[in-house]
């Protein structure tokens, strides 16, 4: 097989799209990891305090952060799940060129369940942002009358 300088920078170029992809879902998983890292350090907290003594109010709070950590893990998943697909693309990319098959079906099948599975990444953070602003509600010191 003789591939020429020409070929590869077509091939450079029809994976850059899904290399930016990939970045972004890199800046999304650092997002996640870090809203996970603040959810599990209030977790800490509170359980070394139910250990002093029992707490409705942080069982309350702990029944809610460990909801919250259930969809940020699923967030995650998808997350890690649309990076795969948009690296499985970028080798379809590379080897249907280099090996001269026709591979542009699964690549837009592998397109699709990657922007899918973003798709569910960012409906799994927006229920988890919502939960932690209903609980911060919820959760809010009113005021006595003067």
């Amino acid at each position: 097989m003789n591939i020429q300088i020409g070929d590869i920078g077509h091939i450079i170029q029809l994976a850059i799209a899904p290399v930016f992809l990939l970045t972004g879902i890199g800046t999304m998983l650092v997002v996640l990891t870090n809203r996970l890292g603040r959810i599990i350090d209030r977790t800490r907290v509170l359980e070394d305090r139910l250990d002093i003594g029992y707490n409705d109010f942080y069982m309350d709070e702990l029944d809610t952060l460990y909801r919250r950590t259930h969809l940020i893990n699923y967030s995650i998943s998808l997350s890690t799940a649309c990076g795969f697909f948009v690296c499985i693309i970028i080798a379809m990319l590379f080897l249907g060129d280099i090996l001269n098959l026709t591979l542009d079906k699964y690549i837009a099948v592998f397109f699709v369940l990657a922007v899918l599975c973003l798709i569910g990444c960012f409906t799994y953070l927006l229920r988890e942002i919502f939960l932690a602003a209903t609980a911060q509600r919820i959760r809010r010191h009113i005021r006595p009358p003067r």
